[in-house]
């Protein structure tokens, strides 16, 4: 979801701050102004967190995915036949005099009587009837609080992928987008479960913070005159669901009673001292722009007059102001991150009069949300699981070891001092290589000559067949890459005497501009960061290297499933219960070492169990990691799978 003064691509920069400042024994993180929840989420893994927003929509996202530890099982609306909630809501059939309140598709589509663009008028009904029958279902009892804060959150972080907006609610465009026309969607939630209580709250800051108290509070007010509740009127009326009294061509809801005084340049100061004087937590951080209404000046004051002395930091990053499709004056931006310590004793959190202290957390530290994505669809890749497995993997690894590291997908995108990537295919490999040694010139050089000398394109069959020949010949790394590039699926496959034998893809594959950028993308990242790759048996590679503060991750092909790369028709070793046995021999070596590592692997896959894998499984963490290969080329049946990480930390 897109919103001012969103954190995402800063939440690095701030957990570097805290990581810099903190001695890793605290427990209690608060996320005062907490918007979309995107600082929330990251730092859940660590703390029990407490998140706070004065707008309600916010809250509803909070107790969606912070408050949650678990996806819910609605287990009454199972009973009575709804297996899957969202899929329900999103394609139930339903007459429009069927809603019985009808306020989104009266006052934000287009009808006889309203010329409002917002939405196109089918979105509008369907987000109607949703928002009705979740009110519905919680007056009827047949969901629970959590389960109604988990459909709502759903319900409003699908809104804007089909709002007809550039990027605010301030305003509608007066055409239609093309994402306007997509059909309606809610989202599936991550839910990360940390393994404590967290609070979500729907308060006014200055009020709240005299009666919360923990290790850390982050603090990122608005920072201009542009008050919050008119650019997301539209979401809070979704959430509140109150047919409040709109007016002017937005159709803008009051708000006069919910101004804050952070946006109002004679009211900042003060408010921002007052919230900092009753603070009562022990490490302060704070977010600013320097296009804020308060001066770095003014901000170091009030921090300073509240301190320990000697602990005030501020850093400066430079960052990219949101803009939407208009034009505007560009010129630079800048966030600055204040850090002081206060002296506060006591760590606890105040609800409802209730008092506890946190328990320790098991879980780590959040990697940041935009990934790179391998240039190679490389079977059995973990692009699109990348957010939840390192949500479990371990913070600050000395050396990150991928041990069957296919597609790189993981070891270019994971946070470590040093990095190994092995994997037995060589030709994978040594193509990875040339892309880490030669400049991104000479390889887009390269792969136009292949295009050009061989009229390679999506339709052209016959120059494809003889750019397979030629490459049998050469065997040159780039010349490999171009041809997936053309193969049915984009995939790299060889028969047993590794001649390259994939076939065709026709009318679908070519060298598109998306795949140029991913590829110098991935070019420029694994020359940036310190990788090493390795080409061997995994039964080769010496662990005996391995130390402590290491950590080894494991995506060995499955036992229970049949991909190309574990067939033995490929050239390759395949993969059977003596290589599984013996990868798990090699895991509890590593156990005895007291090293950590991971296993992503599939417990059951088209009625099949993996029975081995779940006697060993048993020593340690198993985590499902809710992810089937329903979509899987091999998976011809559809069916899904159970795949699971284990860990032994």
């Amino acid at each position: 979801m897109r919103f001012i003064g969103s954190k995402a691509n800063l939440l690095n920069n701030i957990s570097k701050v805290i990581n810099e400042n903190t001695n890793g024994k605290e427990k209690i993180f608060c996320d005062l102004f907490s918007g979309t929840s995107a600082v929330s989420r990251f730092f859940k893994p660590n703390y029990t967190v407490i998140s706070n927003d004065i707008l309600y929509f916010p809250y509803v996202i909070s107790k969606g995915v912070i408050e949650n530890n678990k996806t819910p099982l609605f287990l009454k609306l199972k009973k009575n036949g709804i297996l899957n909630p969202l899929d329900y809501l999103e394609n139930l059939k339903f007459e429009k005099k069927s809603i019985k309140n009808n306020f989104i598709s009266k006052h934000y589509a287009p009808t006889s009587k309203n010329k409002r663009m917002y939405f196109t008028a089918v979105n509008a009904q369907r987000i109607d009837f949703i928002r009705n029958a979740i009110e519905l279902w919680k007056n009827n009892n047949d969901i629970n609080e959590t389960e109604y804060y988990y459909l709502l959150a759903s319900l409003i972080e699908g809104i804007p992928s089909v709002s007809n907006i550039t990027g605010t609610y301030g305003a509608f465009l007066k055409y239609w987008d093309k994402r306007a026309y997509k059909k309606f969607k809610m989202i599936e939630l991550d839910i990360i479960d940390n393994k404590r209580k967290n609070f979500s709250f729907n308060e006014d800051a200055l009020k709240l913070v005299k009666n919360i108290e923990g290790d850390i509070v982050y603090i990122d007010p608005p920072y201009n005159s542009r008050q919050y509740l008119p650019n997301y009127h539209l979401l809070e009326t979704v959430s509140r669901y109150d047919n409040p009294k709109i007016h002017g061509v937005t159709g803008m809801r009051e708000y006069l009673n919910d101004k804050s005084p952070f946006c109002i340049k004679k009211e900042v100061l003060d408010a921002f001292n007052y919230l900092i004087e009753n603070l009562k937590f022990k490490n302060v951080v704070v977010s600013y722009s320097s296009d804020g209404l308060m001066s770095v000046q003014q901000i170091e004051s009030v921090l300073k007059r509240h301190c320990i002395d000697t602990s005030y930091k501020m850093y400066k990053s430079p960052y990219r102001k949101y803009k939407g499709k208009e034009k505007s004056i560009d010129k630079s931006l800048y966030e600055y991150i204040f850090y002081i310590r206060k002296n506060i004793k006591t760590v606890k959190v105040v609800k409802n009069d209730i008092r506890f202290v946190a328990q320790e957390s098991v879980q780590y530290q959040i990697a940041q949300k935009k990934f790179l994505k391998s240039p190679l669809n490389y079977i059995g890749g973990k692009y699109k699981l990348l957010r939840k497995l390192f949500l479990q993997f371990p913070n600050n690894i000395n050396t990150f070891i991928d041990l069957f590291g296919g597609g790189a997908n993981v070891a270019v995108n994971v946070s470590a001092y040093k990095i190994i990537c092995n994997d037995i295919n060589n030709r994978l490999i040594e193509m990875i290589k040339t892309f880490q040694k030669l400049s991104i010139e000479e390889i887009l050089e390269r792969i136009q000559y292949n295009i050009t000398q061989f009229e390679l394109s999506k339709e052209n069959e016959f120059g494809f067949k003889l750019f397979r020949e030629y490459y049998n010949q050469t065997r040159n790394p780039i010349d490999l890459y171009t041809l997936s590039c053309y193969s049915f699926n984009y995939q790299i496959r060889f028969n047993n005497n590794l001649e390259y034998n994939n076939p065709f893809g026709k009318d679908r594959s070519y060298f598109s501009d998306n795949m140029k950028k991913n590829l110098i993308d991935f070019c420029r990242e694994i020359r940036k960061k310190e990788i090493e790759f390795k080409c061997m048996d995994f039964e080769k590679f010496n662990i005996e290297g391995v130390k402590k503060g290491d950590f080894i991750y494991c995506d060995p092909p499955y036992l229970i499933t049949i991909g190309t790369y574990n067939d033995g028709k490929r050239g390759f070793k395949d993969w059977g219960e003596k290589q599984e046995v013996a990868l798990y021999e090699q895991l509890d070596a590593l156990n005895r070492k007291n090293i950590s590592f991971a296993l992503s692997n599939v417990l059951e896959h088209k009625g099949k169990k993996n029975a081995l894998l779940e006697k060993w499984s048993k020593k340690y963490r198993v985590i499902d990691m809710n992810y089937n290969y329903s979509n899987s080329c091999y998976n011809t049946k559809r069916q899904t799978s159970r795949e699971v990480l284990v860990v032994n930390y």
